[in-house]
């Protein structure tokens, strides 16, 4: 693919989305530059990244559960264990995933550790968000888009700017899919905490980095035509289908799964 622009690839002086989440998670794949924006986080942040991934394994665990086994992961970042296929492919050996990201390195280290169970299968495509028509192509080489998907879309759009449209992104992606398939979805929230909101986004942006938090109501327009799953577009420690909810810990994410009808 052609024509859009990458996040860095190889190199150690600029920051990466993906560096700085992996340093947030305790990772090992960060450089420093990733490393002195997480170090300028407040310990929210830090705490929202283990959130948002627990959120998913949450989301994917569920739908396997519910005889959900095609799996399409926009935003992949570096591997970090359990992934989406180890939860999905946890529950239904037999299920299929497909990572997909804009990053060269992500993807060569997806391809070295995202080993799939021999029932299943993994694929690894890399392409940009901003390019949904091309992802979908990709995804049918590997998945049956005649049978339910499951989209994740976690901690990614945040990073998408107004001028990419990210709501229409996300409606593009979701027409793709049949009825049945699902959108799972994490987001930065601008009304969470607004007395940090500030030092986050000066934090990003001394690396170059454009981070985009959205208030409720614009998050909850990413599942605009689509049948919130409950308990809807919530914190990301709230959401917990079937199961009794724990005391709710600060966070600065909403979450939310819904269906394509």
């Amino acid at each position: 693919m052609t024509g859009l622009p990458y996040a860095a690839i190889d190199s150690s002086s600029r920051p990466r989305t993906a560096g700085v989440y992996d340093y947030l998670l305790g990772g090992h794949e960060y450089y420093r530059a990733d490393r002195e924006i997480g170090d300028r986080l407040p310990e929210l942040i830090r705490e929202s990244a283990r959130h948002n991934r627990a959120f998913m394994r949450r989301a994917v665990a569920w739908l396997a559960g519910r005889g959900v086994d095609q799996f399409l992961d926009i935003g992949t970042g570096f591997p970090a264990e359990p992934n989406l296929h180890q939860v999905a492919q946890g529950v239904n050996p037999a299920a299929r995933v497909v990572y997909t990201d804009n990053n060269r390195l992500i993807l060569r280290y997806a391809e070295a550790l995202l080993v799939s169970h021999p029932a299943g299968g993994t694929d690894y495509l890399q392409a940009d968000v901003r390019d949904p028509a091309a992802i979908l192509d990709h995804a049918r080489t590997a998945l049956d888009l005649t049978r339910p998907v499951a989209l994740s879309l976690t901690g990614l759009l945040h990073f998408v700017p107004d001028s990419a449209d990210p709501h229409g992104l996300v409606a593009e992606l979701a027409a793709g899919l049949p009825s049945g398939s699902h959108v799972v979805l994490s987001h930065a929230g601008s009304d969470m905490h607004p007395e940090l909101l500030d030092g986050v986004l000066d934090a990003y942006a001394s690396g170059g980095v454009q981070l985009v938090p959205r208030d409720r109501a614009a998050c909850a327009r990413f599942f605009d035509g689509l049948e919130p799953v409950a308990p809807g577009l919530v914190t990301a420690t709230e959401w917990f289908p079937g199961a009794p909810v724990p005391d709710p810990a600060p966070t600065g994410l909403y979450v939310g799964v819904a269906r394509v009808p």
